[in-house]
């Protein structure tokens, strides 16, 4: 584990308690028995993650997305309860959001550019623990922290857990992209791989979806009859000018917390 130790005793200052939500064993079950499967699921490997891998003195990389909520909930109540010094980078606007509102210490991946773990979520998860993330349009910042990060790990519900890319998600791979060069870029990747693809809308805005950092998202939907090397697959469209970054996260992920219907949570190791 790297902790830039000057850098985090000169950047950690620790933030009064304002207001944040923690959960008492007591709370966690009354939450749990009003939360559907799903949100149990998301919940529970949330917790899970966080009991496992984050600690005092490091630097932690927050994730984005629905079941990132819960995680960051748990890592608030350890700071509170464990007096845990943690810094916080996030990728995204909402996980900004999150680590402000929770009262955590904020940095940005300038002050903190090596991270001990980043903890984030993902939209599918196949056998080798590749992914598809990108369903909140965060996957260049997410994709930038985890290859920063010492320690990747994933968080998800049962039904990201899938044989294999494509099983059950079928919105397709989140590619980030230059506006200018939509047109082309599209028909790069038709006439390379195949598939359609789409311009992601808003659902409360009229127009497209902008990003984060001001550019458009193409969903490719793959054709789910053939095998992938998703490696060789992110690298031939990524080489496409124009092309910020894709949704598929191969070979960067240690661990992934899958919550289950009963309760239990599923942990599967990188090999």
């Amino acid at each position: 584990m790297i902790i830039y130790s000057s850098v985090f005793k000169t950047l950690f200052v620790r933030r009064p308690i304002v207001s944040s939500i923690l959960f008492s064993s007591f709370t966690q079950k009354m939450v749990l028995e009003n939360l559907s499967s799903i949100e149990k699921a998301k919940m529970l490997a949330a917790y899970k993650a966080v009991d496992e891998h984050v600690t005092g003195n490091m630097v932690l990389g927050i994730g984005s997305g629905s079941t990132i909520v819960y995680a960051v909930n748990r890592i608030a109540e350890k700071v509170k309860k464990e007096n845990l010094q943690i810094l916080c980078v996030p990728t995204s606007f909402q996980s900004k959001l999150l680590i402000v509102d929770n009262n955590l210490s904020l940095r940005s991946l300038d002050e903190c550019p090596v991270l001990d773990c980043i903890i984030d979520g993902a939209d599918e998860v196949d056998s080798d623990l590749n992914l598809i993330k990108g369903g909140g349009a965060c996957q260049t910042q997410e994709k930038i922290l985890a290859y920063n990060s010492n320690k990747v790990i994933i968080i998800a519900d049962y039904m990201k857990d899938s044989k294999r890319l494509g099983e059950k998600y079928k919105r397709g791979v989140p590619i980030e992209i230059i506006p200018f060069a939509r047109v082309a870029i599209e028909k790069k990747i038709s006439s390379l791989l195949g598939g359609a693809l789409e311009l992601r809308m808003g659902k409360m805005k009229a127009g497209p979806v902008v990003t984060d950092n001001g550019n458009f998202v193409l969903d490719w939907k793959f054709p789910d009859d053939k095998h992938y090397n998703w490696d060789k697959i992110n690298t031939q469209i990524k080489m496409i000018p124009g092309v910020v970054e894709t949704g598929l996260f191969v070979n960067m992920v240690d661990a992934v917390y899958f919550g289950l219907e009963d309760g239990s949570v599923k942990k599967v190791d990188s090999k």
